[in-house]
């Protein structure tokens, strides 16, 4: 079995696109190296698709094979009811 270096594990980053009522879209950044199979970053993309709500917003293949997924959501504002 291979060992896998710091560099070579895939990342994601999460930040938020703010307005005036706050919040309205989570963003979340996947940077995959070029190591790493094709099928095993689709599986990522969808399963967090699937059970974290996102939705891919944007997708980049780097000169080199790095990869790198933008995924949103929409920040869900509750109102207090009492």
């Amino acid at each position: 079995m291979a060992q896998q270096n710091w560099w070579s594990q895939p990342t994601a980053e999460l930040y938020s696109e703010v307005d005036d009522a706050g919040p309205t879209w989570e963003y979340m950044v996947i940077t995959c190296q070029p190591q790493e199979s094709l099928n095993q970053v689709r599986r990522r993309v969808i399963d967090h698709a699937e059970y974290g709500k996102w939705e891919l917003r944007r997708s980049v293949m780097y000169t080199g094979g790095l990869r790198r997924y933008w995924l949103r959501r929409r920040v869900m504002r509750v109102q207090r009811t009492l």
